[in-house]
């Protein structure tokens, strides 16, 4: 079993935040790692729902803000849904997928967690007018 880290950055690098996660199986799809950081990051929301969401992908009816999204109000997300928009936000390049020092630009591509523990995700920014 092995332990990632999953740790959001900047385009420059710079890590914004970072959460680990223990026992993950050695071997994993990259369409299974951003499904698992998303079930987490909503398993954590939902402990303790409130109207500011820090995750990977917006959920409905809420507005980007500095570090994550406001709410209209505080609720439980469905995980399975947020997942989804993840893997809509990857297929339409919406972030970045990093695994050590190597892009993977396929989500079926299977990854090696015992070689690249570290799994970064770069948020990009469409341009104004662009």
């Amino acid at each position: 079993m092995a332990l990632v880290t999953f740790r959001d950055e900047t385009a420059a690098g710079r890590t914004l935040d970072e959460f680990s996660l223990p026992d993950l199986p050695e071997r994993i799809s990259a369409r299974e790692l951003v499904r698992l950081r998303v079930r987490e990051e909503v398993a954590r929301h939902n402990a303790a729902p409130s109207a500011h969401f820090r995750g990977l992908v917006k959920p409905t009816d809420a507005e980007a803000e500095l570090n994550g999204y406001r709410m209209r109000t505080a609720r439980r997300l469905d995980w399975e849904k947020q997942a989804d928009a993840a893997e809509a936000a990857f297929a339409r390049n919406g972030f970045l997928l990093l695994v050590g020092d190597r892009q993977v630009d396929d989500l079926d591509t299977e990854i090696d967690l015992t070689t690249d523990p570290v799994v970064s995700f770069v948020k990009l920014v469409p341009l104004v007018g662009g």
